[in-house]
């Protein structure tokens, strides 16, 4: 019965502690600077800022339902 009683006194414990929601090491690059590997569009160039906002354009004007 004590094995039982400590069993659930150490589950109520744990079931109160919460763990820290930190993002991690992550990059502060900006988004347009890009990746290096094959999966990117073709009217893209990594680190330009223009072509990026226009890939962005393009994709969102596909999405819209009233210009299909």
């Amino acid at each position: 019965m004590r094995i039982l009683s400590a069993f659930i006194l150490v589950m109520m414990v744990s079931a109160c502690s919460e763990y820290p929601q930190t993002m991690g090491a992550g990059s502060d690059a900006p988004s347009y600077t890009g990746t290096k590997n094959g999966f990117v569009e073709k009217n893209w160039t990594p680190g330009d800022k223009v072509s990026w906002e226009a890939q962005l354009k393009a994709r969102s004007k596909g999405q819209d339902e009233y210009t299909r």
